[in-house]
């Protein structure tokens, strides 16, 4: 499967990285730019139907007041992102990005996950790391220096693994291991995922946390696709692992509720089990369980 068929991937924004330093360029920029607001909880504006929602983007005079984000431009329109009080636009709703990632058209999608992941930074980086100086933000947004001097500041992006461990059985008889959280609703089942830990490879990662939180020992780790997640500030890398559903599993569960194995199968409506809840099709993890459970390759 390509990785454009993931939310957030569809369509690719051009950042234009290289008009970030230019401030005269910039200036002229906001006067006709197209601006994307989100408030403190990281919601926005949106407009149409639930299925085929818009993202609604102001003119620069009708944005709040507030640091500006450079996005990126195409060719009709630079796009920026503000921090700030949604403002009252008629007929539109207030949403957050996973509630509508998987609905949102391409370019939409993408420069939503871009301006989210870049105010997230904002408001979470306000004073340097090694001096506890505060930071001013340069480079429309994509660089901060401390006013002590003590260095610059970049967004930061951590990496986290999430894999569809599985026995490589063709047919209803095929099992994957998923597993649930306590906070998700009654009978959500989904993908194994952790972070990346310093020094480590993402493979590295699976075989790790499917064994810390599962118990169970994998192989083959093969790469699959990767999605931003900007909740707050993951890159999700996606992969499928083998492992064997006759061995026990052992649940952390300081971590899960839960862990098993399911049957394609029952994935697919039948057997026993109550067909389990799959995750927002926005993830990744949605795509990586039905693509096993229809047992697409292309």
């Amino acid at each position: 499967m390509s990785w454009r068929h993931l939310a957030f991937c569809r369509e690719l924004v051009d950042r234009a990285a290289h008009r970030r330093t230019d401030g005269g360029w910039l200036a002229g920029a906001w006067s006709r730019a197209r601006v994307l607001v989100l408030d403190e909880d990281g919601r926005v504006l949106i407009t149409g139907e639930r299925a085929a929602p818009k993202l609604v983007l102001l003119a620069a005079d009708d944005a709040p007041e507030g640091e500006r984000l450079f996005l990126g431009q195409d060719s009709e329109a630079p796009y920026f992102a503000v921090i700030g009080a949604l403002p009252a636009v008629p007929d539109a709703r207030a949403a957050s990005l996973f509630e509508i990632g998987a609905e949102l058209d391409g370019y939409d999608s993408a420069l939503l996950a871009e301006a989210l992941g870049l105010a997230n930074w904002v408001r979470s980086y306000r004073f340097s790391p090694l001096t506890g100086a505060p930071l001013e933000l340069r480079a429309a947004g994509w660089e901060a220096v401390a006013t002590d001097g003590s260095g610059l500041v970049w967004p930061r992006t951590n990496p986290a693994m999430i894999a569809l461990v599985h026995d490589g059985v063709p047919g209803d008889a095929g099992q994957c291991l998923l597993s649930r959280q306590p906070s998700w609703p009654p009978n959500r089942y989904s993908c194994l995922a952790g972070f990346v830990e310093p020094g480590e490879s993402a493979e590295g990662a699976v075989h790790r946390e499917v064994f810390e939180e599962a118990g169970v020992v994998v192989r083959d780790v093969t790469y699959f696709a990767s999605q931003p997640w900007p909740m707050p500030a993951s890159l999700m890398l996606g992969f499928t692992a083998l492992a064997d559903p006759s061995l026990p599993v052992t649940v952390d569960t300081t971590e899960l509720e839960d862990a098993r194995w399911y049957t394609r199968g029952e994935l697919r409506g039948k057997g026993p089990s109550v067909e389990p809840l799959l995750p927002p099709a926005v993830s990744i993890a949605y795509h990586l369980i039905v693509r096993w459970r229809d047992e697409l390759t292309a």
